[in-house]
This record gives structure tokens, C-alpha cells and sequence, in this order.
């Protein structure tokens, strides 16, 4: 949610941070805007633009900001607070014009800080929460002249998160700070450079150096480092990038959507390559240095919470450990101080920043193991163990490759675990470890035989505005998943539901024609019943299964104890191509952002 961008040194700032606010777009496309030095009388030139950061690129062609200029900030925004409007698009400016922030994150005390700051005749020109640490760092730069000072004084005065970009018109600096909100620093042949994300610096930098809580750093003609209290320190750890930039071009793909369920065969493969030597041994679990658990318990949410709930079933089935799924939003709700004895908690996220996933981890006691496809995220920080998926950034906004390199990467663990602990014999753990390595062919082989039939599909279906995705026990999470997908990119209704509870209620809303997706998973004699029962009341019955006659035969062989993964590739495909029948923007939807960072 949201991007933030930041550049000091011999870059064209206007056109690097234009370029890196473009590969950040998936984290927010409300509206966009920079900060850069000018020749005003405050120093400053401000472009900001309502919509995506097309819309600003446009806007600075028409206005340019000056030649030379080689400092500036960024900020692509998913409105929070406020309407998305250009006068609430960031860099917000304090009273004078010379200081300008953008900011992401919620201030918790915005309102009394607000209130507080117009009794002392600040004049306030945005809805938005973020206005204020503009006119808070302008009162203490009055009186200190230090940009870093005022931005660590105006940070003591905030509740809530942030992650802060700061710069004054008569200032050569950049300033940073960071508090449970995610920046990270470079450096490279064209200077200093700072994002929310690595994503935006691929290409530029080889490494990165991570901010932690009440880090400042200021970006000058050095990169000084400062802690809470304003003394510098070492920096941090540089991290070497392990993405590179064509990593996040689209190729010959109409969408990064299309590219991003492609290339799911290979990122298993990868995954795999890496993991499967270290799990009919062990080695995989007994890695990661934490006891055998007594019970599991996961915490997620969207499409990750789906990946948990396949996982926790494996570990079940395999290695006999009890395991619950809890959504993440809801842990303090469900979960008493006293049930974490013994308990190991497995949290699972893309990005690592998921905002839910974090505050849920404040009142966890324990041990926690993290499955992140980001090694070097808060997530992982705050872990006691990390399970990298691997899968490349994603930029579509709809999770595809990254929730299926999570199954994998999970059942790869739930496997190692009970070769470790015996809870399976080696013969059997060693069948499961085949079934496991069949995956990137049976995916490539789900891509291409469901890729036809969703085209197809997708015109017959674009009208309809409800749908069911239907399964039994491990097919559920699945169905669940392609409910998702459908929800997100297209803006249809669709529910999910075991075969046997249609008839306990939900049977009523069938019409002539209403679309339901069977997933093949269980007794087979149960879904063809559920299935004929649905049919005769008029029902579009699309089944995803291994039968000839099967509308998306992608099944094959006996079905592994991670239930049926092959079956997403072709839910995946689905709601892509009704999303593109009815003209919507399959990466961006709307009213959505890809890294969730606010509660």
C-alpha cells in the first residue's frame, strides 16, 4: 500500500523517481506526485497528478520540473485517509512550501496533532493524515536548521507507523525514517537512493541496507545513519538484490497477470531444485533449528490464509500435528494468552509487510517460523525461522505464482518434518517427495491444456453475475483461492462451499444458468451427486478434474496430500480472461494495493 521513492545525487531526479514510482505502481495507483529541487522561492517544485503515475508522467512532459535537479522524493498513494484527490496526493508541503513528505503508514494521533497545530496558525490543505508531519518537521526546523533534527523530533511526536521521506527546498538532503513501515537505502554509481520497496531500485543498485524501527538516515553527500536519539551509527547490513530488473518488465504478456500464472511450472521448479535435496532426510526441518511442535498454528490472510489452510492440512495428514488456521485480523478475537504452550506459530506472507500478519505477532509467544517469498522483510526480522519461497517479484496485484510457491514450499516442510520427527515411514516419504517433484510438469501441463478452454469460457461467462466454487476437503482451499481470484480482477460475487452444504441452504440462490466451479477432490460418487443435483435445478456445472469429460481436465494420478494445486492454474486463467472480456485491468483492480501495510 502505497510507494515511496527518494534520489540524492548525479540521477535527472524528475525522470528516476518518474521510472522507479512506475514499478511501485502495484502497491497503489490512486494518485502520484514528486518533490524536487527547483528554482522557486521555496526551492521546491511539486508535480503531483490524480490516477496512475502515467497520469504524472503526462504532467511533468507539460511541466518539467527544472534541468539538473539531482534531489528529490516520490510517492505513488492507495488512498487510506481522505479522498483520492490531487490536493490529497503526496509530497504534502508545510505552510511555507520549503519542506515536502510523503509518508506511508497511518498517524494514529493525527487528529489531535492537527487540532494542536492549527491553534499555533498552521494552515492545513489536505484531508489526509500524512499533512502533518510536514508542518511538525517545519516547526522544529525553525528552530534547530538540522533537517534530520526535525524529522526525529517531529517522529517523537507521531503514534502509529510510518516510513518517511523528508526534504527542504534550502536542504541538499534527504531525510528517512522508519517505524513498522518498510524502506530500504542504496547506493550506486548515480548516488543515494531509497525506496518502500526493492523493487523499485532494481537495476539501479547491486545491495540494499534495511531500516529498522526508529532508524534515520539521511541521504547527503555520504549516507549517515542515526539512531532514535540522533547519534550516527554503523549502518546496517547490506543485502545483495537477488531480482534483477527484466525480473519486473512484461515482456510479451499482455499483462503481468498472464506472465505471472506462466510462470509457475518454472518457479516450482526452481523452489524444488533448492528444497527437495533437504527433505527426505530431514534436513529441510532440522534447518531451521525449532523443536518438534505440539500443535501448529499459521497465521495469514486473502490469498496466503488459502496456502495455510493447505498446509496446516499436510502437516496434519503427514506428520500427525494438530493445526489451525487463523486469519490473521482476528488473532487477538480468537486467540487467549494462555492457548500458546507448546504451540509453534507459522506466519505466511508475500511481502513480509503485511500490516494484519504483524500485529497479530505481537501477542504471539513462542517460537515463530515465517514462509515469505521475502527473506528480508519484518516478517522475516522478527522470525525465528524463514522459509523463502523464491518466486520473483509479482507484480500483479493478484496473487498467483506467490500463493502457489507457498504450497510448495509449505508441504516441502510438512514432508521434511515427518521424515524428521519418523512420522512417516522412509518409503512413504519418498513416494510423497516424488509426488512433489511431478509438480512443475503437472503445472505446465494444467497451463496449457486450461489456458484454450478459459478463453472460451470467459465470453460465455462475463455476464453472469454470481458464481460458486464448490470442493470437498483438500480441493476447498482451492476453490476458495479461485473465488478469490474471480472477486478481485473481476468485480463478481463468488462464494465458496463444500459439495454437501448446497443443499442446506444456499441451493435457493441457483438460477438457469448460475455458474458453479466443481473441483475434484474427495469422494468422487459424492461430487457427482452434488454436481447432477445442481445441474437439474439449472446450473452451469464447470468441472476441474482429471475425466475426459471434464470441462478443465488438469488432474491426473492419485491426489497427494496437498490436495489438487494443479486445479488453480485454471481458476487463475479463468478469472484472467473474464476480467479481460469485461475490460478490466487484470494487474490493477480496483480499490486494492499488493502489499497490505495498514491495518
Amino acid at each position: 500500500m502505497c510507494g515511496i521513492v527518494a534520489c540524492r545525487g548525479r540521477v535527472q531526479a524528475a525522470e528516476f523517481l518518474a521510472g522507479a514510482l512506475s514499478r511501485l505502481e502495484y502497491r497503489g495507483y490512486d494518485s502520484a506526485g514528486i518533490a524536487v529541487t527547483g528554482t522557486g522561492p521555496e526551492g521546491l517544485t511539486v508535480v503531483r497528478a490524480v490516477g496512475r503515475v502515467a497520469s504524472l508522467q503526462e504532467r511533468l512532459a507539460v511541466l518539467p520540473p527544472p534541468a539538473g535537479s539531482c534531489l528529490g522524493i516520490g510517492h505513488t498513494r492507495w488512498a487510506t485517509h481522505g479522498s483520492v484527490s490531487e490536493s490529497n496526493a503526496h509530497p504534502h508541503r508545510d505552510c511555507s512550501g520549503a519542506i515536502a513528505v510523503v509518508h506511508n503508514g497511518i498517524i494514529d494521533n493525527a487528529d489531535e496533532l492537527v487540532a494542536e497545530l492549527r491553534g499555533r496558525g498552521h494552515l492545513f490543505t489536505s484531508d489526509v493524515d500524512s499533512e502533518v508531519v510536514a508542518h511538525l518537521v517545519e516547526e522544529h526546523f525553525a528552530g534547530t536548521g538540522s533537517l534530520a533534527a526535525a524529522t526525529l523530533a517531529a517522529t517523537r511526536r507521531l503514534r502509529g507507523t510510518w516510513a518517511l521521506a523528508v526534504t527542504a527546498g534550502n536542504s541538499r538532503d534527504v531525510v528517512l525514517a522508519s517505524h513498522r513501515s518498510p524502506l530500504v537505502v542504496g547506493s550506486g554509481p548515480d548516488g543515494h537512493v531509497a525506496a518502500s520497496d526493492v523493487t523499485a531500485l532494481l537495476g539501479t543498485v547491486a545491495a540494499v541496507s534495511v531500516l529498522q524501527d526508529g532508524d534515520v538516515v539521511v541521504l547527503g553527500d555520504t549516507v549517515t545513519w542515526l539512531d532514535a536519539d540522533g547519534a550516527e551509527v554503523p549502518p546496517r547490513e547490506s543485502v545483495r538484490l537477488g531480482w534483477a530488473a527484466d525480473d519486473v518488465e512484461r515482456g510479451a504478456y499482455d499483462d503481468f497477470m498472464e506472465k505471472e500464472i506462466a510462470e509457475q511450472p518454472a518457479v516450482v521448479g526452481r523452489l524444488l531444485e533448492r528444497l527437495l535435496p533437504e527433505v527426505a532426510d530431514g534436513r529441510l526441518w532440522s534447518r531451521t533449528g525449532l523443536a518438534a511442535p505440539a500443535r501448529l498454528r499459521f497465521l495469514a490472510c486473502g490469498s496466503s490464509r488459502h496456502a495455510a489452510e493447505v498446509v496446516a492440512r499436510t502437516f496434519g495428514l503427514l506428520g500427525g500435528v494438530p493445526a489451525e488456521v487463523v486469519v490473521a485480523s482476528e488473532h487477538d478475537e480468537l486467540v487467549a494468552p494462555g492457548s500458546q504452550d507448546g504451540v509453534l506459530t507459522v506466519a505466511i506472507s508475500q511481502s513480509g509487510e503485511t500490516s494484519d500478519v504483524l500485529h497479530a505477532l505481537d501477542a504471539v509467544r513462542g517460537p515463530v517460523l515465517a514462509i515469505t517469498n521475502r527473506p528480508h522483510s519484518s516478517l522475516a526480522r522478527r522470525s525465528d525461522a524463514v522459509l523463502e519461497t523464491g518466486a520473483g517479484p509479482e507484480i500483479g496485484v493478484a496473487a498467483t505464482k506467490t500463493f502457489t510457491a507457498q504450497v510448495v514450499a509449505g508441504a516441502a516442510l510438512a514432508i521434511a518434518h515427518a521424515a524428521a520427527t519418523r512420522s512417516l515411514s522412509r518409503r512413504a516419504v519418498a513416494q510423497h517427495g516424488l509426488q512433489l517433484g511431478s509438480l512443475p510438469g503437472r503445472l505446465a501441463a494444467a497451463h496449457t491444456t486450461s489456458f484454450p478452454v478459459a478463453v472460451a469460457l470467459a465470453e460465455e461467462l462475463a455476464g453472469a453475475r454470481s458464481f460458486f466454487f464448490v470442493s470437498r476437503g483438500a480441493g476447498l482451499p482451492y476453490a476458495a483461492e479461485g473465488a478469490l481470484k474471480l472477486k478481485e480482477i473481476t468485480y463478481r460475487n463468488a462464494e465458496v462451499l463444500p459439495a454437501g452444504e448446497f443443499k442446506h441452504g444456499p441451493i435457493a440462490l441457483i438460477e438457469q444458468g448460475t455458474p458453479v466451479l466443481l473441483l475434484e477432490s474427495g469422494d468422487p460418487a459424492r461430487l457427482a451427486g452434488a454436481a447432477a443435483e445442481l445441474a437439474a435445478r439449472g446450473a452451469r456445472v464447470i468441472r476441474v478434474g482429471s475425466g475426459r469429460t471434464d470441462t478443465f481436465p488438469v488432474l491426473s494420478g492419485p491426489a497427494p496430500a496437498w490436495g489438487p494445486l494443479e486445479s488453480v492454474v485454471a481458476l487463475q486463467h479463468l478469472a484472467r480472461c473474464i476480467a479481460v472480456a469485461l475490460g478490466r485491468d487484470a494487474d490493477k483492480p480496483r480499490n486494492l494495493a499488493k502489499s497490505v501495510t495498514v491495518l
